[in-house]
């Protein structure tokens, strides 16, 4: 079994900028994209980054500065992260978690429509 790979909410954010980006960006450019939301220290951007190059979730390649890229893509990033929320707190069953979203009023009518449509488009 692969050890699944923790990425904090912060290193997240990193990987959201780059996602979004569509391409490589240096830490000058990330830094000037999150600066929308966060005002973070160009140093605590470099910690980050460098963090998600350890856990192989970036890769990084040298230009006149290093260029940073995902190693995975958003969808199977959120894919994988929905499967682990689902079997750590549902045990594994996607009902229980609809279930649960209904009985607390998160879902609202027009989600519940969307749902319905996703699924009778694709059974």
């Amino acid at each position: 079994m692969e050890k699944k790979t923790m990425v904090s909410d912060a290193e997240l954010e990193i990987l959201e900028v780059l996602w979004e980006a569509g391409k490589a960006l240096n830490a000058a450019e990330i830094r000037t994209l999150l600066e929308k939301n966060k005002k973070w220290e160009r140093t605590t951007i470099l910690t980050l980054i460098q963090r998600l190059v350890k856990k192989g979730m970036l890769a990084q390649e040298k230009r006149e500065v290093y260029y940073y890229r995902p190693n995975v893509d958003r969808k199977d990033y959120v894919k994988e992260e929905t499967r682990n929320f689902v079997n750590k707190f549902f045990k594994g069953n996607a009902g229980n978690m609809a279930a649960a979203l209904m009985s607390d009023d998160s879902l609202t009518k027009r989600d519940i429509e969307e749902l319905r449509d996703f699924f009778n488009s694709r059974f």
